[in-house]
């Protein structure tokens, strides 16, 4: 129980925080799994199902900020959605399921450290996102997503901002419903493989519930400032330096 309440509280804070950025908060949720030693088979389903509730909360304040474009999102999700059901459904062992998320999470703070100065852009450049190679991007994302129990949104807001084809929120509100594709095709991917989730999953989806409500509204009207980037940054590298090297 009382590992079951800490990883209620590290899950609200995760929530709150990611939902600021955009996203849902899987690379989080992992850490703190991780962190607390917490078995493989619980880690991926439990990141994808916290995800999923709280991507549909960021994705519906997002739209109705009108941060939201679905035009720019269908190429991502063509490539995405089929490649995440894969990556749900294929269960790894231990031994490379850990290193993998580590590299993931390491991947991930890296991004965020380098969207920190993104965070307050203006929000008035937005252009074409080119159909071909956002559906090859969403399909590496998305496997990548279904294999490790995120939702690819790190990856992909990085990506929108580098090459320019929507300012900061856009890019936010894109990953957010990008996130909950992703993490919803994992899932399905990753029950059908295993069959079951963690018995104290209804406990953390209500503190996710809750944090990534505030997140959200926080986020839908300034994103996360770069401090805060830069120290989920920082816990994201302490995770992953775990589970690469310690397990």
């Amino acid at each position: 129980m009382d590992e079951v309440l800490g990883l209620a509280v590290a899950f609200f804070g995760a929530a709150l925080l990611y939902a600021s950025v955009g996203h849902a908060g899987a690379s989080g949720y992992l850490a703190a799994m991780g962190l607390l030693g917490v078995a493989p088979a619980t880690m991926k389903p439990t990141g994808l199902a916290l995800n999923i509730l709280v991507a549909s909360i960021v994705t519906i304040r997002f739209g109705l900020a009108g941060h939201v474009r679905w035009g720019a999102l269908l190429p991502f999700l063509v490539g995405s959605i089929p490649m995440a059901f894969v990556g749900g459904a294929l269960v790894l062992p231990g031994a490379l399921y850990k290193p993998l998320v580590g590299m993931v999470l390491l991947i991930a703070a890296v991004r965020l450290f380098q969207t920190a100065r993104a965070a307050g852009a203006a929000e008035g450049r937005e252009t074409a996102i080119p159909a071909i190679p956002a559906v090859i991007a969403g399909a590496g994302i998305g496997l990548l997503s279904g294999l490790t129990g995120t939702g690819g949104g790190i990856f992909l807001t990085p990506l929108i901002l580098f090459a320019g084809w929507a300012p900061a929120r856009v890019a936010a509100g894109i990953s957010a419903a990008f996130i909950l594709a992703n993490s919803s095709a994992g899932l399905l991917g990753n029950v059908a493989s295993i069959g079951s989730l963690p018995a104290a999953l209804p406990i953390w989806l209500i503190a996710v519930a809750i944090g990534g409500s505030i997140g959200a509204e926080l986020g839908a009207r300034r994103l996360g400032t770069p401090a805060l980037r830069r120290v989920l940054a920082l816990v994201l590298v302490v995770a992953g330096l775990k589970l690469i090297f310690l397990g």
